[in-house]
């Protein structure tokens, strides 16, 4: 907004507008990314002053793209005057789009996922993905800005337009959740969750391992009492490498193999050389039938961009595993017709990703995670609500284990249907449906922000012929 309405002066610069935009981008994702200096801090062994100074890189890195957006629109409101402030919400979905992928993409906190918990209005993730959202959000803050600046009728007429957009989106979406088919329509599975408190200091200590595999597996035999037809662990949850420990692993084939219970069970996996974050399929028969490796590794979690540019956080370098990227969205058989996928941790912020998985025959998402992490900050909330707004973009429910909370099940609408209480070892069982349907969205996919790319690339072309 601010940048919007300082762009209006004549002497406005360029530099100047993206200067502005840095400050929002700072503002915006500095309140969001705070926790990332504590946590590498705390697990990366590195001192907090160096952590955060990585953190400020980060955020200043993230500032850049609204930078550019804010020069885009400052340009466009000098040309066309206020009439141009309407071009903000295409500028904006171009660049938060783009961080998605650059370099590997950042696709953290998208405007759009603000509204996971305004149900009526997230529906709209169904037809336009989450990046729909961020554009109506933007374009709502437009017609403010257009009505703070200006009373000539075709502004007023254009800012009442929207709100009757809104109103219409408000009440679609109403009419979506009254419906609720998908939430009883499909195959009815019970699925049991477990949430294993694990704390990271115990994780790789050999003195813990027998204590914390015997914690998951009583756990999963109180989920499979209360009936659960399919247990899942939360991301890397054995202390050990399951296909390759097999002595360490054998209780675990045992339990599925006695209980006639298949598992789905985070691990990390050596291949070669090469180790992935990966999540293995465990049938009722006691073997492993299915692997999916995780595609989008986390910076400075999992690997260590630029490693001879951020050559003064050694200890950090020591400290994260170089894990190798799998490149295949697998869709995974969990038996008896049952197709299911994994998302891992991070991988629950990428749209793209669930979409594919949606359309390569998966009936049901599943997200394994430790965000033990991220400790008592906004972080874990921030990440449940991104991962809620993939079933309402694919229709399907959403089964989400994770280490320390939240493990929840979120229905094809974003609502929660089950919630275990964080930072406590407990299992969590509840029905899910396994639903085959497609959205508009896993048809049509990011197509809006795509189209907002577009038309980014030819206001380009265009401010610079009339410059």
């Amino acid at each position: 907004m601010a940048v919007a309405l300082r762009a209006t002066a004549p002497a406005y610069t360029p530099w100047a507008s993206f200067r502005l935009g840095l400050m929002t981008g700072a503002v915006y994702f500095a309140c969001t990314l705070y926790w990332t200096a504590s946590t590498m801090a705390t697990y990366g062994g590195i001192m907090l002053p160096v952590a955060a100074l990585l953190t400020g890189l980060l955020v200043a890195y993230l500032s850049l793209y609204i930078g550019a957006a804010a020069v885009l629109l400052g340009a466009s409101v000098r040309r066309f005057g206020v009439a141009g402030l309407w071009l903000a919400p295409v500028f904006w979905v171009a660049t938060e789009w783009s961080r998605g992928w650059v370099g590997g993409g950042f696709p953290w906190v998208p405007l759009g996922s603000s509204q996971g918990s305004v149900l009526p209005i997230a529906q709209l993730a169904s037809v336009t993905g989450v990046f729909g959202l961020s554009f109506l959000i933007a374009l709502v803050g437009t017609a403010a800005a257009v009505l703070a600046l200006s009373r000539k009728r075709q502004h007023v007429m254009g800012a009442a337009a929207v709100f009757v957009l809104v109103a219409l989106v408000a009440g679609g979406g109403m009419v979506r959740l009254a419906d609720g088919r998908l939430a009883t329509s499909g195959r009815v599975l019970r699925v049991g969750l477990v949430q294993g408190n694990i704390d990271q200091d115990m994780k790789w200590d050999p003195k813990y391992r027998e204590p914390i595999l015997s914690r998951y597996l009583r756990l999963s035999r109180e989920a499979m009492l209360a009936g659960a037809q399919l247990v899942v662990w939360p991301e890397a949850s054995t202390p050990f490498f399951l296909d390759r420990d097999s002595a360490l692993a054998e209780p675990i084939r045992t339990l599925a193999k006695q209980a006639r219970t298949p598992f789905v069970i985070g691990t990390d996996e050596f291949a070669g050389d090469q180790i992935y974050n990966s999540a293995s399929v465990i049938d009722s028969n006691g073997q492993t039938t299915g692997v999916y490796r995780k595609i989008h590794l986390v910076p400075f979690g999992e690997f260590v961009p630029m490693k001879k540019l951020l050559f003064f956080v050694g200890p950090l370098v020591e400290a994260v595993s170089d894990f190798s990227p799998g490149t295949d969205p697998a869709v995974l058989d969990l038996g008896n017709g049952m197709r299911g996928s994994v998302a891992i941790c991070y991988e629950s912020t990428y749209p793209t990703l669930t979409r594919a998985f949606a359309n390569g025959g998966s009936q049901l998402l599943m997200v394994i995670t430790n965000d033990a992490w991220f400790g008592n900050s906004s972080a874990a909330y921030q990440h449940f609500q991104m991962g809620a707004m993939r079933a309402i973009e694919t229709g399907r429910f959403l089964a989400r284990a994770a280490n320390t909370g939240i493990t929840a099940v979120v229905d094809p609408y974003g609502r929660v249907v089950s919630q275990a209480e964080m930072f406590q070892p407990v299992s969590l069982t509840a029905d899910v449906r396994l639903l085959d349907g497609q959205t508009i969205y896993t048809r049509t996919g990011d197509l809006i922000a795509w189209l907002c790319a577009a038309l980014t690339a030819a206001m380009v072309v265009v401010l610079r012929r009339r410059a």
